[in-house]
């Protein structure tokens, strides 16, 4: 299906632009979201009546998203999950996860606007990207983590499970030291000492 580009969409052109995309993508997508029309003669006309109107508003929404990129570019946004003790998370964190913790923290982000390759399943703190608009992005970070207190570490770089496996190695070790200290080992000191005094003993009778 050929359609018309209202703005400018990411990989596939700029506005104005006639571009061939799926029925699915055009119908599920492009059409709903008002970001293309059907590539007919018709809206073809439409569209050039419109285009100074479109560019004027894309420009708006733009400068609007700028706005907010400032305000978001570089912010943390901590959510709380539980994990295994290798780190892995039981479930996962997904785009509506990390917009609705933002929104929590007073940053409106949609869900649609987070970009995430896959969902997050361990913990750590990763780098997440926000389209705002077809050209303004802003990047935050995700902190998943146990708790606060481990969100803070982690904010700090410290790596949680890696402290965590020095501590229970520490443990099993001092757990597992033996008992070196013997009652008779006293005992048999003394007696070497006997030993080596009746000894020097006889020596000093032979010598008389």
């Amino acid at each position: 299906m050929e359609v018309i580009l209202l703005e400018r969409v990411e990989n596939l052109g700029q506005m104005g632009d006639v571009v061939k995309v799926r029925p699915g993508y055009a119908r599920n997508f492009l059409l709903p979201q008002h970001k293309a029309l059907r590539a007919n003669d018709n809206n073809k006309k439409v569209f050039e009546a419109q285009r100074a109107d479109l560019e004027a508003r894309n420009l708006e929404r733009k400068k609007e998203a700028e706005a907010v990129a400032k305000k978001v570019d570089g912010e943390s946004f901590v959510i709380i999950r539980q994990s295994s003790e290798m780190g892995v998370l039981y479930g996962s964190v997904t785009t509506r996860d990390i917009a609705d913790a933002a929104s929590e923290s007073g940053v409106k982000i949609e869900r649609a606007q987070v970009r995430l390759d896959k969902p997050l399943k361990s913990l750590g703190v990763f780098p997440v990207r926000v389209k705002l608009h077809a050209e303004v992005d802003a990047t935050i970070s995700v902190n998943i983590a146990r708790s606060e207190d481990e969100a803070e570490r982690q904010a700090r770089g410290e790596n949680v499970l890696v402290n965590q496996e020095d501590e229970a190695a520490e443990e099993e070790t001092a757990d597992a030291a033996p008992e070196f200290f013997d009652e008779g080992a006293g005992d048999a000191v003394e007696d070497a000492g006997d030993s080596d005094k009746g000894d020097s003993e006889s020596d000093d009778k032979k010598t008389d």
